[in-house]
């Protein structure tokens, strides 16, 4: 059987890459599967500290597979395929380690969601960023509405989801959309620029992923103490002990994730 992904993993960095080109890596059931297994093999494998998704020929992901909608007649189909599509972006949240979304061509519709779902956005200077789902009678999913309005006002999502706008991006950065505009190859520069995860303590990106990503549920009463509580944890860890010893011996930190 031809797989739809491939996975390496080198310098402590794995690679995702979505292969379903001829279909511009539009999702799939059995991509979106192929997808949530190596995020957990991933997810799993202790040599790794960051993932970098992409895709493979000229975008990264067209969005939702229109074939795959051609049955959607039956609610129970629909609300089934929904259900299922949507845990990939649920999955890019909750996974422990840091991932990096690397952007070119279109980032469109479900493949915005997904980009969006990831911690960190790297996107080639001509990428674009797709909010089709208007054009063809339907709201955004995958978790796009939440994790865009938590990015721009409200007012400029309801613009932006209901023209069905392109965004360019220069203007995606400029909203904080993405972290870094690539100048060559995207994969590369996501590689340099996943390099501070690659250093850093594995143990506390973990918990900072965890609780900024739920920051916004949370009492303020409750978020001290879930810090507090985090934080006397990490006190103990040997991270933070070669982080007190570097520091003192003037020399960068080794952090094992422990």
């Amino acid at each position: 059987m031809e797989h739809l992904v491939e996975v390496t993993v080198n310098d402590q960095i794995g690679y995702l890459k979505m292969t379903r080109p001829e279909k511009l890596n539009a999702l799939s059931k059995p991509l979106v599967e192929e997808i949530l297994q190596a995020l957990d093999d991933l997810s799993k494998n202790e040599e790794v500290k960051v993932i970098i998704l992409s895709g493979e020929g000229k975008s990264f992901c067209a969005g939702g597979d229109i074939d795959s909608m051609k049955n959607m007649d039956n609610p129970y189909a629909a609300i089934s395929w929904i259900n299922y599509v949507s845990s990939l972006s649920q999955k890019l949240l909750s996974i422990d380690k840091y991932v990096i979304a690397a952007i070119h061509g279109y980032a469109a519709g479900a493949g915005f969601s997904i980009a969006l779902a990831a911690d960190f956005i790297v996107a080639e200077k001509d990428a674009k960023f797709a909010l089709s789902f208007t054009n063809i009678g339907l709201i955004p999913d995958l978790g796009l509405i939440k994790l865009l309005t938590e990015r721009v006002s409200p007012t400029v999502a309801k613009e932006w989801i209901s023209s069905g706008k392109v965004i360019s991006a220069e203007e995606a950065q400029a909203y904080g959309i993405i972290n870094k505009i690539a100048k060559t190859s995207v994969v590369e520069e996501a590689t340099v620029f996943a390099q501070f995860i690659v250093n850093g303590p594995m143990i506390s990106n973990k918990y900072v992923k965890y609780l900024v990503n739920h920051v916004g549920e949370l009492h303020k009463e409750t978020a001290f103490q879930q810090e507090n509580m985090i934080q006397a944890m990490l006190l103990q860890t040997n991270d933070h002990k070669e982080g007190i010893s570097s520091f003192f011996e003037k020399r960068p930190p080794q952090f094992t994730g422990k």
